[in-house]
C-alpha cells in the first residue's frame, strides 16, 4: 500500500503588530466576501470567484471544482487558465490529483514544488506551485478550490490563511447559490406540472355551447387559481334532451381539481342511462361515498332540459339554489331534499320549471354570490337577482360585472356560471 505523503500545512506566524499589507489583505477579504455572498446565480458565483481570485493572486489557473450528485467525484464547474481543460470533466475523489485527495480527507493541501508532489497533474508547464482548498459545509466537502502559480512556493502562510478565510465564504455561497437553485428547479417543474393539470382541465370544459333551435345556452367558469374545483358540462342526449351540470368541489387547487376530473367522469357515465336527474344524483352519491376521501363533498346541480316541452328538470345536492328570471320576475327555485355528494345516502328530490318567452335560467357556483369587495361586502343574491333582470344579460355579463366589483382584488374562489335562454320569436312561432 502507498504511503499517503505528509500533508504541508501552511505555518500561521505568531501574534505580531498588525503590518500594513494584513490590513490590506483583511480589507480584500471583507469586499470579496461581501461580493461573493451577494450573488444567488451558481454559474455567475463560481465563475467570478475563480477568476477574481486568479487576478487578485496572480495565478496562472485557478479552477473549483463541485461533489457530484453520486458524490464520488468531483466536476470541473469552473475553470481560468489551463488550456487543457474545460467545465464538466471530472476527478475520482480520492484517486485523482491534488482535488481528489483534498475532496477525500477535506484538509488543504499545498505544494510549494508540484514536481515533487505525487498528486499534481500536470495542466499548464509554467505550473511550479499549486494549492487545492476544500469547501465545507457543516463538515461536508461540497467543492474544492485550487490555484496554481508560476513561481516555486508562490504561496506564503498568509495567503494560504486568507486564501482559507475565503474559501469559507465562498463555501457557504455555492450552498447558498445551490439550495436557490434547486428550489427554483423545484418551482419551475411545478410550475409547468400545474400549467399542464390547468390544460387538461380546461380540455374538460365544453369545447361549445349547445345549438338548440330558440335557445340560447352559455356556461362560462373563471379559477381563482391556476387549477380549480368547479366545473360545468353540456350533456347530449340520444332523444334530443341534454344534461346540464355545474358543480363545486370542496376545497382549492390540485386535489380539488382531480376529484372534479373524476366526478365528472362518473356523471358523464350515468347520464348515458338516461335516468331523471334525481336518480342519477343517488347513484353518483353512493359512488362518491365509496371513493371520495372524508372531508371531501360536491356540491352540485344536475338538470335536463327538454326542449319540445320547454322544460328544465333538476336535482340539487347542496349547491346554491337556481335563479329564474321571467314575466315575473326574479327568483330562487329551491327542491325538498338534496345534501351534498360524497356525505351520507339519501334521496335527490327534482324540481321542473316550465320555460316562458324571454326566460332566463341561470345556475351558478357561491364564488359569485360570495365574492368580496375591500369592505368585506359581499356580491350577494340581491345583486346576482338586480343583473339578471336588466336586458341582455349572460354569462360573460355577470362575471365581468362581479370582477368589477371585486377590483382591484382578484377572486378567491372559482366562479362558474351556466345562463339558459329561452328566446322570444320560438314562442310566437309556436
Amino acid at each position: 500500500m502507498a504511503t499517503v505523503p505528509r500533508i504541508m500545512q501552511p505555518e500561521f506566524p505568531a501574534n505580531t503588530a498588525v503590518r500594513r499589507d494584513q490590513v490590506e489583505d483583511l480589507i480584500k477579504l471583507q469586499k470579496a466576501a461581501k461580493k461573493i455572498s451577494s450573488i444567488l446565480d451558481l454559474d455567475q458565483l463560481i465563475d467570478e470567484v475563480v477568476h477574481d481570485i486568479a487576478a487578485s493572486f496572480g495565478c496562472l489557473e485557478a479552477n473549483l471544482y463541485l461533489r457530484d450528485t453520486s458524490g464520488s467525484r468531483m466536476v470541473l464547474a469552473s475553470v481560468c487558465g489551463c488550456s487543457k481543460s474545460s467545465k464538466g470533466e471530472s476527478l475520482e475523489i480520492g484517486k485523482q490529483g491534488m482535488v481528489g485527495y483534498v475532496a477525500a480527507t477535506g484538509q488543504m493541501r499545498y505544494a510549494p514544488d508540484v514536481s515533487k508532489d505525487p498528486y499534481y497533474i500536470a495542466c499548464e508547464k509554467s505550473t511550479q506551485s499549486e494549492v487545492a482548498i476544500p469547501l465545507e459545509i457543516d463538515g461536508e466537502v461540497i467543492g474544492v478550490f485550487s490555484a496554481a502559480h508560476p513561481d516555486l512556493d508562490a504561496f506564503p502562510s498568509d495567503q494560504l490563511r486568507l486564501l482559507q478565510s475565503l474559501c469559507s465564504h465562498v463555501a457557504v455561497a455555492v450552498n447558498n447559490a445551490q439550495l436557490f437553485r434547486r428550489e427554483r428547479q423545484e418551482r419551475e417543474r411545478m410550475g409547468r406540472e400545474v400549467q399542464e393539470a390547468r390544460l387538461i382541465q380546461q380540455a374538460l370544459f365544453p369545447k361549445s355551447s349547445p345549438y338548440i333551435p330558440g335557445f340560447v345556452i352559455a356556461g362560462q367558469s373563471c379559477p381563482a387559481g391556476a387549477v380549480g374545483g368547479d366545473w360545468y358540462d353540456f350533456i347530449p342526449m340520444s332523444d334530443g334532451r341534454w344534461g346540464l351540470v355545474l358543480a363545486d368541489v370542496a376545497g382549492k387547487g390540485t386535489a380539488a381539481a382531480l376529484l372534479m376530473s373524476s366526478t365528472r367522469g362518473m356523471l358523464r357515465s350515468l347520464a348515458e342511462a338516461c335516468c331523471t336527474p334525481g336518480e342519477v344524483m343517488s347513484r353518483l352519491n353512493r359512488l362518491m361515498i365509496d371513493d371520495v376521501p372524508n372531508g371531501r363533498f360536491v356540491t352540485m346541480v344536475y338538470a335536463i332540459l327538454d326542449p319540445k316541452l320547454r322544460t328544465v328538470t333538476f336535482a340539487n345536492a347542496g349547491h346554491p339554489l337556481p335563479l329564474l328570471v321571467d314575466e315575473s320576475g326574479a327568483r330562487f327555485l329551491s327542491t325538498e331534499a338534496g345534501l351534498p355528494l360524497g356525505i351520507l345516502n339519501g334521496s335527490f328530490a327534482e324540481t321542473t320549471v316550465q320555460l316562458s318567452a324571454g326566460s332566463r335560467l341561470v345556475f351558478y357556483s357561491d364564488g359569485i354570490t360570495e365574492a368580496a369587495d375591500a369592505s368585506d361586502d359581499e356580491y350577494g343574491l340581491s345583486r346576482l337577482q338586480e343583473h339578471f333582470r336588466k336586458p341582455g344579460s349572460s354569462a360573460d355579463s355577470i362575471l365581468k360585472d362581479v370582477h368589477e366589483f371585486t377590483a382591484p382584488s382578484p377572486l378567491l374562489d372559482d366562479a362558474t356560471v351556466i345562463v339558459v335562454n329561452l328566446e322570444r320569436d320560438i314562442i310566437s312561432q309556436a
